[in-house]
């Protein structure tokens, strides 16, 4: 006879979490809006590629902000100054977004007449791989600082993306990063991955990740 029941907890908050997400994704995909969950660690330069991202799309697609934090508004701050509709989130202490709290936000900012809502995780490259937002493509950033060994300690995050920007590649040159290992782990643990190195600061490479946008985001509408 059996002494007690066991409940596995994390799978079926897995569970209930992924069919929240591919609820939004129809809704989405009914309003004719692409979302995408951008993920990295803190200081990775989340915020200036999200500005970089706007400069080189907003005259063609309305565009909306998603800005999730512990805690502060800085960064909406940030993208509030371009006049691109944003809110801000805070998570209450969690490391990552899920697919109801994505809903939150999505509801709090507005979605009617918006093409493309960037939503900027919490930084972390932990918890957001783990959960599915309901985001249409999930992409991340590596910034050269950080070193070329992260998708060796960090698999999962690397596997789940299918974009990653490998960001201030203006200061490679004063850092002990080798952009061709990092294609070769990354695309190991994730053969069909896109990847795009970019300067948040100087522009950089932005144009290909927005080519990259603009295909996809009209792939979704059709």
């Amino acid at each position: 006879m059996e002494k007690f029941k066991v409940i596995e907890i994390k799978e079926s908050v897995f569970e209930d979490n992924n069919r929240q997400a591919d609820k939004l994704r129809r809704e989405l995909k009914e309003n004719g809006t692409f979302l995408l969950n951008l993920m990295s660690s803190p200081g990775s330069g989340k915020t200036c590629t999200v500005l970089q991202t706007i400069k080189a799309l907003e005259e063609e697609i309305n565009i909306g902000v998603l800005e999730a934090d512990i805690d502060s508004d800085v960064d909406a701050q940030a993208v509030h100054e371009t006049g691109t509709r944003v809110i801000q989130l805070h998570t209450g202490g969690m490391c990552h977004l899920d697919a109801e709290m994505t809903r939150q936000g999505i509801e709090g900012l507005g979605i009617d007449n918006i093409d493309f809502v960037i939503l900027e995780n919490v930084g972390n490259l932990v918890c957001p791989a783990e959960f599915d937002t309901g985001a249409v493509k999930n992409a991340m950033i590596l910034s050269v600082p950080e070193g070329d060994d992260k998708p060796l300690k960090y698999p999962l995050m690397f596997s789940k993306v299918d974009v990653l920007l490998v960001n201030k590649i203006d200061t490679i040159e004063y850092f002990d990063f080798d952009l061709e290992a990092v294609r070769e782990r990354v695309t190991k643990l994730n053969p069909g991955i896109e990847i795009f190195p970019i300067s948040a600061k100087t522009g950089e490479g932005v144009e290909d990740w927005a080519n990259w946008l603009r295909k996809e985001i009209q792939a979704w509408k059709e």
